[in-house]
């Protein structure tokens, strides 16, 4: 049985203008990657409505999760939570255990629930809350779909409480070969004995060191013992001493 699919939507002006750097789809990358879910699919749109809805209607249809980051913070350019219920066709509206999260979360500190905070409580109707024990404020999954934060440690908080309720599938293996040669002179049987192997996933990562260029040689594939025997091919193709 294949596995789970997942695609990822980062939302926000600020990575799009290079403000500031994207590292939540390495880490959600890594961990789906762990308990065998494929992250098929990665998408960045503005803070747009419009253009929102259409990222969350195409991906949620296209793949069995879709993960969100960024936009569901207090001020006005957080419109994440009111384009996902717009995308279902349901209401938003503040809820009351969200509310209670958040009053007492600000209480402990000595601060006020002001308006401001109180936009994320804002929940879609139907959708279960996600736990943030980071910041409190929660996140929120609604059918397939599940709404995060963009604060990187918030966001793997919320990635954590996440994936402790869902299903995953094979893990994904990955083995490495360094090689001394550049990837058009190993090009040829790479593609040779990446033929006999269609059920693994062969890349060649080309680096230069010293002066001197190589190439990282990645196997991927859920079978062990399949990856330990390309692993093995590789190693006699491209001998360390020969490089």
């Amino acid at each position: 049985m294949p596995n789970p699919t997942a695609a990822m939507l980062v939302i926000g002006d600020e990575i799009l203008s290079g403000r500031t750097r994207e590292g939540n789809l390495h880490h959600l990358a890594g961990e789906l990657c762990r308990i065998g879910i494929d992250l098929r699919e990665a998408r960045i749109v503005p803070d747009d409505r419009a253009a929102i809805i259409a990222a969350v209607n195409a991906l949620r249809g296209a793949h069995d999760h879709l993960f969100t980051s960024g936009g569901i913070g207090p001020t006005h350019d957080d419109i994440t939570a009111e384009a996902v219920a717009t995308a279902f066709g349901l209401p938003l509206a503040v809820r009351e255990d969200a509310r209670a999260i958040l009053a007492a979360h600000y209480a402990s500190r000595g601060q006020e629930l002001n308006e401001a905070r109180l936009r994320m409580a804002r929940i879609p109707e139907g959708a279960t809350l996600i736990d943030n024990p980071v910041s409190a404020a929660p996140g929120f999954t609604l059918g397939n779909v599940h709404v995060l934060a963009g604060v990187p440690n918030i966001f793997q908080a919320m990635v954590a409480s996440v994936l402790a309720t869902i299903t995953g599938g094979t893990p994904l293996l990955t083995q490495t070969l360094r090689v001394d040669r550049g990837e058009g002179e190993i090009a040829a049987p790479l593609a040779a004995l990446a033929a006999e192997y269609p059920d693994l996933s062969f890349g060649s990562y080309p680096f230069v060191q010293n002066g001197a260029h190589g190439t990282n040689l990645v196997v991927r594939g859920c079978d062990g013992a399949r990856v330990d025997a390309a692993m093995l091919r590789l190693a006699a193709l491209f001998p360390r001493d020969e490089g």
